[in-house]
């Protein structure tokens, strides 16, 4: 395999948009890209640390997200995988730009009675507590609002009415279309993972409008604290 030295220790970050993933990657220092498995990959070093990073896009939903998180652990097996994206708002007292970690991950449009049969064995997903730890000191440290909460992933674009539905359905803070499957991977395969979420909407915006938005203020927001957790776990 080409690019860095397989002794380095070895952090792995997904988005599901490009936008979620460019600051992240304009900021690693001797970069490999190559594409693998359908996906671009960014291989390099985050400034200032001895930390191998691998960055992707996997594109939006719950089989692009496991697709890519499952070949990113078999080819270059890192110590953590995290997710780092935007998410649409549930509560009323969080705001557009505040965070949601992923501290219980749920599929909204799944029927955990079956998929719970095989590994790992659970209705659920979770955040590694050591990952949300740092991520929770980060956050502080940048006075960014934050809740460790439950989010809601599915493969449909929730928007108007749904979300109130999705919110009664599983009580969730946010809601997106990766992060359950990210964690249902990394669980699967036993490597710890984080997801946050900054929150760039409240649910509430029919998709042919929120695909107008430039939201990469919010997703830059999200790369950065995830470049920060990186330099605490370094």
């Amino acid at each position: 395999m080409e690019g860095h030295s397989m002794a380095q220790r070895t952090l792995a970050v997904i988005g599901a948009m490009d936008v979620e993933v460019d600051l992240l990657a304009k900021s690693l220092d001797e970069v490999y890209e190559h594409k693998s498995a359908g996906v671009t990959i960014f291989d390099g070093r985050l400034p200032g640390t001895d930390v191998r990073v691998v960055a992707t896009v996997a594109g939006m939903g719950t089989v692009n997200a496991a697709a890519t998180a499952q070949h990113l652990i078999d080819v270059y097996a890192p110590e953590a995988l995290l997710f780092s994206g935007i998410a649409g708002n549930l509560t009323n007292h969080l705001h557009i730009n505040d965070v949601v970690l992923g501290k219980t991950l749920v599929y909204l449009d799944t029927d955990m009675r079956m998929i719970s049969q095989a590994p790992p064995f659970t209705n659920e997903y979770h955040s590694d507590e050591k990952l949300l730890a740092v991520a929770d000191e980060v956050l502080n440290k940048l006075g960014i609002e934050h809740i460790a909460g439950t989010i809601a992933t599915g493969n449909l674009f929730i928007e108007g009415d749904a979300a109130a539905k999705v919110k009664a359905a599983t009580g969730a803070d946010a809601v997106e279309m990766e992060g359950a499957a990210i964690a249902h991977v990394a669980a699967r395969n036993e490597v710890p993972s984080l997801v946050i979420r900054a929150l760039s909407d409240n649910a509430d915006t029919e998709y042919e409008t929120f695909r107008e938005f430039d939201v990469s203020e919010y997703a830059d927001n999200a790369a950065r604290i995830v470049m920060e957790i990186i330099c605490s776990l370094a």
